[in-house]
């Protein structure tokens, strides 16, 4: 996770994830505002140019992240998640890591409802 990034999604979002903590795809990084999932680049990076501009690098401050604990975890955990237990940390994650998978079993789903 890049700083960069956090900053440019914390106002949608809540991170339960720390700045420069390695993340994959479909790891659950934080808590939408609405209801939906919501995929994100969050190793996106500022890029950089030799040009400066003195409204450029303002600081910005980043909210702290929530840890969950194993408890909130099954608790926050949908039907299409699973959570994940290391020694280390305990995390939540898509059981499709793939997002163009869990886009695919979606559009399969709503065709058999519609049936």
């Amino acid at each position: 996770m890049t700083p960069f990034a956090i900053i440019a999604l914390q106002e949608r979002m809540s991170f339960f994830v720390n700045p420069t903590e390695e993340v994959y795809e479909g790891m659950v990084i934080g808590e939408n505002s609405r209801a939906d999932d919501m995929d994100v680049n969050i190793t996106k990076e500022k890029k950089l140019t030799n040009m400066r501009q003195s409204t450029s690098d303002t600081f910005e401050s980043m909210t702290p992240s929530r840890q969950l604990t194993l408890e909130e975890c099954l608790e926050f955990a949908r039907e299409d998640e699973c959570v994940e237990v290391t020694p280390a940390i305990v995390r939540i994650r898509k059981v499709e890591l793939a997002a163009s998978a869990r886009a695919r079993n979606v559009s399969r789903i709503k065709k058999q409802d519609a049936n």
